[in-house]
């Protein structure tokens, strides 16, 4: 009786039991088909991080490329005080008095030489002038200190020049102050254009 029981417990019956190809085909397929969908994943996964270290690397680049152009703008910006005064000192003295004055036109002629090289120093750096003078105001890149009546210009024009200002690379380093029309009766501005 024995012998019985223990041949039943190991013997599979017929009908519970699959051909044995037919398992291992579906578990094959299904084991490809999770591996298919793994390596799907893992090449969207790569695809991504390249696309992302591309971007990094891109956004580096433009980070080095920014800092090369601008770091000079903080030297630079101390610098226009520099060009400020060399224009004052030749603005201060005038044409009369360079004329009688042969020890005062040389110092203001080498004082023109050097507002000439510092100048041409900003034009090779990027540096360049705000031509702010009858130009519409443009907070942008003016700082108006005041409004200037009887000028026979549109308000909002700028009539004067008080400090002069500067943009490096396109990038304004310091706004121009400046006085604008305050709007006469006789001026207006065209808006037929």
């Amino acid at each position: 009786m024995t012998d019985t029981i223990n041949t039943h417990e190991t013997d599979p019956t017929p009908e519970s039991a699959a051909p044995a190809g037919t398992v291992e085909a579906g578990a094959d397929a299904a084991r490809i088909a999770q591996l298919e969908a793994e390596v799907a994943s893992l090449k969207d996964q790569v695809l991504r991080n390249l696309a992302e270290t591309e971007n990094v690397r891109r956004r580096a680049e433009r980070e080095r490329e920014d800092t090369a152009k601008y770091a000079v703008a903080k030297f630079a910006k101390e610098l226009l005080a520099v060009a400020d005064n060399l224009r004052r000192a030749v603005e201060a003295v005038g044409e009369d008095v360079r004329a009688e004055n042969q020890a005062v036109g040389n110092l203001l002629t080498g004082v023109e030489a050097t507002e000439r090289q510092l100048l041409a120093a900003f034009d090779r750096a990027g540096i360049a002038k705000v031509e702010a003078l009858g130009a519409p105001a443009d907070p942008n890149f003016h700082q108006i200190m005041m409004e200037i009546e009887n000028t026979g210009k549109p308000a909002g024009t700028v009539v004067q020049v008080l400090q002069a200002g500067y943009t490096i690379n396109g990038r304004l380093l310091r706004e121009a102050i400046v006085g604008v029309a305050k709007g006469d009766v006789g001026a207006h501005v065209n808006t037929s254009a």
